[in-house]
């Protein structure tokens, strides 16, 4: 298994985006559903949202017991927003996570200088190159996929958008029923 390798887990197709000692970061190739962050209207962080919940509760129990038994239970660390302060809430453990505005701009063509480095626009998306690499379907048309981290205030949360691949620090609202899954897991080799 080689960074940037597509391979098959269960009935996904995934990409690998780290290892470490015995183990590979992956995330799904494609979105696999579309769902809101959360089901209310409220201040959230990824430790309360339903995605995590769902992902780490129905999602994760259709997979065969052999494969639950290689997806690794780990603490996520979840850093505020670099660029509003947004708290992001206490750590927690996962199977099934979603990626941070970090590790998207780390793991999709390191564009890690651009989050750090705002300049004067509220909207780092705008500085943001287009990325096709961070692209995703949902079924046959691009859709934006969530990342765990609060947007611009712990009623939003960050996403990538879907037709140029750049990262939206300012959120999207956590009930927006059209946002995409790309569920995340370290998968033990």
């Amino acid at each position: 298994m080689q960074i940037g390798e597509k391979i098959v887990f269960d009935r996904y197709l995934w990409r690998v985006l780290d290892i470490q000692s015995s183990a590979a970061l992956l995330i799904t190739e494609d979105i696999v559903e579309l769902r809101p962050y959360h089901n209310k209207y409220k201040d959230t962080t990824w430790h309360d949202c339903a995605a995590r919940h769902y992902l780490n509760g129905e999602f994760y129990d259709q997979f065969d017991e052999a494969n639950k038994s290689r997806i690794l239970e780990v603490t996520i660390k979840n850093p505020d927003n670099p660029w509003y302060g947004t708290h992001a809430g206490e750590e927690t453990q996962d199977s099934i996570f979603l990626l941070d505005l970090d590790e998207v701009c780390r793991y999709f063509g390191d564009s890690t200088h651009l989050l750090y480095h705002k300049g004067n626009n509220p909207y780092w998306k705008k500085n943001d190159v287009n990325n096709p690499k961070r692209r995703a379907k949902y079924t046959d048309f691009y859709a934006f996929w969530w990342l765990r981290s609060p947007g611009r205030n712990n009623h939003v949360a960050c996403y990538v958008h879907g037709t140029d691949g750049c990262v939206a620090v300012n959120g999207n609202n956590v009930t927006n029923p059209y946002g995409g899954l790309r569920p995340a897991l370290w998968l033990k080799l």
